[in-house]
């Protein structure tokens, strides 16, 4: 008598692979960060999210309770990649001006590459936002990681307050630097240019 053939297991999609590793929150940030830089804010929501990860339009729910909450979630990632930009920047050995236009590359280059995400972190997208706790220690660790890294709190609050102004005025399109004519990719040397003109007085 002839055995019958067992049935292979079904493979699985990629969808039961991102629940079973736990790669689902990461699926949906990709996705929401993908969708802010191409729509906008007005085409980022949950289930906009769920149908770019390709999960069930329930997915979301299970790492963010509302739509605020997602928001709230990318802005404090965003502060945190910020922040890691800038201890990278600021590791590298220089004296006190040459690391103010470093830091200053750095942020820029973030803001370059992120705009959607950048106008997210500072914006008034998200209402409230001085009652939500974990976005102001992560917005406040930007600062704070500037003026340590240069030694002083005063000089951190203005080196962030002149690259962050620059860097705003770029993403609303009101400064240009160049990018108008060549991209975003030369916005952190021109930054450098203009912070080290601005400070070429520090340690000296």
């Amino acid at each position: 008598m002839k055995k019958k053939k067992r049935k292979a297991a079904p493979k699985k999609t990629a969808k039961a692979t991102a629940y079973h590793h736990g790669d689902l929150r990461e699926a949906l940030r990709a996705a929401a960060i993908a969708i802010l830089e191409e729509d906008g804010l007005a085409g980022l929501s949950l289930r906009a999210v769920a149908r770019k990860a390709g999960v069930s339009h329930a997915a979301p729910y299970r790492h963010f309770a509302s739509h605020e909450a997602l928001l709230v979630g990318l802005a404090v990632e965003g502060f945190e990649a910020l922040r890691a930009a800038i201890v990278h920047a600021a590791a590298i050995p220089n004296d006190p001006p040459e690391r103010i236009t470093t830091i200053g590359g750095a942020y820029m280059r973030f803001a370059a590459e992120n705009p959607a995400l950048t106008q997210l972190m500072f914006g008034p997208q998200i209402p409230n936002r001085d009652m939500i706790p974990e976005l102001v220690a992560a917005s406040d660790a930007i600062g704070g990681e500037i003026g340590a890294s240069l030694g002083d709190p005063a000089l951190g609050l203005a080196v962030w307050a002149a690259v962050h102004g620059l860097a705003m005025l770029i993403l609303d399109n009101v400064v240009d630097l160049g990018q108008r004519r060549s991209g975003t990719a030369v916005l952190p040397a021109r930054a450098e240019i203009l912070l080290r003109s601005l400070f070429n007085t520090v340690g000296a």
